[in-house]
């Protein structure tokens, strides 16, 4: 079916990638997440999730919002009447589906056609978003090791100055989120499930595989009534409508590994959490491509699981675009009814979002916290952007050492790596107090930074993340 989507060039997170191989020390070379410009890496050829085909080739136009009083038989009907079908209901969001024109017309014109409709909320195209990441080169710089028997074992602790920062290479002395105090309260807990909704995790890597999330066998398949039952083993594809969420782009697997790598286990890198359940969530194919709806979807999936019994608390999301969509912030919304906390990145436009806003970090929700990035100086980075009331804490974002598809690591620089700082002490706050309200989580997170006098008047916070201040630990 042709598709008359619109495109959107995103400024999600990435500015800088380059490669960090763990081989008894560290080479870097310049890398871009676009696919058609990064090294190709072999993955594994066997999988435990058994593959699907595809359940629909077609992508839906409009995401269409009836009124609660309208039925979804009575929704399927008008589809059918106007020669559309309704592929997917969206579960968390009463009335919310997603509707294929059969005609192939322009998404525009179908969307105000619904729109027109005196059982409609609204309507809108189906927004295609597409990673397009300004590409820099770092040179190579000298290592900085120092190690006692308060950091963990992995051999590039050292290298993750957002952890614990000895001003090594050019950096400021404890310009970090303070983790090393953290950590003598909780190093996290297995109980506590981070989503991430991004391009998938390559849940086999090394560095990341004891702390992926698994679906318990008391938890029932996935079930969707438009897409039938899936075997979720570790998570969800809505890019493809699969049940395999392995990242072929890099960049969720790079999040993930900020969040969750496994500590002190001897090799690589230390995630914010020791212990944690990573849960992906994949909307972004391997070209580095999804759909609005792909994203619903997604957050829809984490919402009936969490429904469903697992132990679902933040969802990362280090993506993001200029175009607003009322379907969803409705979606995100409706997680925070759920109790999960969002965590959406700023945007790298070096922008001001308070006048250019950038979604979903800047809708106005409850459950939502907006994050930029500061370098190893506790300085906002220049790709990032700000805004005293759309943005509410910085965490470090440059030059950020993480994990990477094929059992490799990287450094990457954006908005996107300071976001997974910031799920990833939510996610130790909520092993620290399980019973802990997405409400008081969000309010420790933004009360509890270190105060910046060159970030007052660019976030709302006027500081940067502060893991140790958040969990209470006194100087």
């Amino acid at each position: 079916m042709n598709r008359s989507n619109i495109w959107i060039h995103v400024g999600l997170a990435v500015v800088l990638v380059s490669f960090a191989a763990v081989l008894g020390r560290i080479d870097r070379m310049a890398s871009s997440l676009r696919v058609e410009n990064k090294q190709e890496t072999q993955l594994p050829s066997s999988t435990d999730i058994e593959a699907e085909p595809r359940r629909s080739a077609s992508v839906p136009e409009v995401l269409v919002r009836f009124k609660t009083s309208t039925t979804l038989d009575r929704i399927r009907e008008i589809a059918l009447q106007n020669n559309d079908r309704v592929d997917d209901e969206i579960e968390a969001v009463s009335g919310l589906v997603a509707i294929n024109d059969l005609d192939n017309a322009d998404a525009e014109t179908v969307a105000k056609q619904y729109a027109a409709f005196e059982n409609v909320e609204y309507a809108e195209p189906n927004l295609r978003i597409k990673l397009d990441d300004p590409i820099q080169k770092e040179s190579p710089r000298d290592l900085f090791f120092r190690s006692d028997d308060s950091q963990p074992n992995d051999p590039n602790f050292s290298e993750q100055w957002g952890l614990n920062n000895l001003g090594q290479n050019g950096g400021t002395e404890r310009a970090d989120i303070d983790a090393l105090k953290a950590w003598q309260v909780t190093k996290g807990s297995e109980e506590v499930v981070v989503a991430v909704l991004d391009s998938g995790v390559d849940y086999r890597h090394s560095d990341l595989a004891a702390n992926i999330w698994t679906r318990p066998d008391n938890i029932p398949q996935y079930t969707d009534d438009e897409k039938g039952t899936f075997n979720d083993i570790h998570g969800f594809d809505a890019a493809d409508e699969l049940p395999d969420p392995m990242d072929d782009n890099g960049h969720g697997t790079h999040c993930a590994g900020i969040i969750g790598a496994v500590g002190d286990n001897g090799i690589g890198i230390a995630g914010v959490n020791w212990n944690v359940r990573i849960m992906p969530l994949k909307f972004l194919g391997s070209g580095g491509s999804g759909t609005t709806e792909n994203a619903i979807e997604a957050i829809n999936y984490a919402i009936e699981r969490k429904k469903a019994g697992v132990n679902v608390r933040v969802i990362s999301a280090s993506w993001g675009s200029t175009a607003y969509s009322k379907a969803l912030e409705d979606t995100i919304r409706a997680a925070g009814d759920a109790g999960i906390l969002f965590v959406a990145a700023a945007g790298n436009d070096g922008t001001d979002t308070d006048v250019w806003p950038h979604y979903p970090s800047s809708y106005k929700l409850p459950n939502l916290i907006s994050v930029a990035a500061v370098d190893r100086n506790d300085t906002l980075t220049s790709f990032s952007n700000f805004g005293v009331k759309s943005v509410d804490l910085a965490a470090p974002g440059k030059d950020i050492l993480s994990t990477w598809i094929g059992d490799e690591y990287r450094e990457a620089s954006g908005t996107s790596m300071a976001t997974p700082f910031v799920s990833g002490v939510a996610a130790l706050l909520i092993a620290q107090s399980p019973n802990i309200t997405v409400k008081q989580l969000r309010k420790k997170l933004i009360d509890s930074v270190d105060l910046r006098d060159d970030l007052k008047g660019k976030v709302a916070s006027g500081g940067t993340l502060c893991a140790a201040n958040a969990l209470g630990v006194k100087d």
